[in-house]
């Protein structure tokens, strides 16, 4: 369907908008950082065990490969899809993969609309910018978990980023609906570095 000119208006308005829009989350320097670690996992790193307790390398890959897909999905505001195959053993191709994915969940986080309205199944209900905030602290926390795990330099995130991730975590992780996601708080100075507060924020010794 085609359509004619627009009609012309017969006023002019003269206002001005001075409401500046919230810029989208990037979470692309964090799903990069964490991305470049997975693609160094080798097959004899998979049984080593990481910060998160209880969990391997491969236990690791294992969530996230499910928070790439859901928090894709949430931003999206499409239906969860199912965790991938946890009886796929995680080699070369499939480490691959999940780095491609997780770059593909920062790009659905670059939307505007991603941050629009609420969404909750299969979690509580949260303003989307609240769960995008929760995605962010997800890639970074996990950067530095998988990090120490290989025994690799921590990513050198910059400052925004991690402040953001710190601000957040200080806020939310004390009164999170989810608390089996992060530990207690650990002590830290007032002047600690931000990825120091990041880690202490999510129950890890800095």
């Amino acid at each position: 369907m085609t359509r004619g000119p627009a009609a012309r208006p017969t006023t002019v308005s003269t206002t001005v908008s001075t409401t500046v829009p919230t810029p989208p989350l990037d979470l692309t320097p964090a799903a990069r950082a964490l991305g470049g670690l997975v693609t160094t996992v080798t097959d004899d790193d998979l049984a080593a065990p990481t910060p998160c307790t209880g969990w391997t390398v491969a236990d690791l890959l294992d969530h996230l490969d499910v928070v790439a897909a859901g928090f894709t999905a949430l931003a999206r505001g499409t239906d969860d899809p199912a965790p991938g195959p946890g009886d796929v053993p995680w080699d070369g191709g499939r480490r691959d993969t999940l780095a491609t994915g997780l770059a593909r969940m920062a790009g659905a986080w670059r939307s505007p609309a991603a941050g629009e309205g609420t969404a909750g199944a299969p979690g509580p209900v949260l303003p989307r910018a609240t769960w995008g905030r929760i995605g962010l602290t997800e890639l970074v926390v996990h950067a530095w978990d998988l990090a120490r795990a290989l025994d690799r330099p921590v990513p050198d995130l910059p400052a925004d980023v991690l402040r953001a991730t710190a601000d957040h975590v200080a806020v939310f992780v004390p009164r999170a609906p989810l608390p089996e996601l992060w530990g207690p708080r650990v002590p830290t100075g007032d002047d600690a570095p931000l990825w120091d507060r990041v880690v202490a924020g999510t129950g890890r010794t800095p």
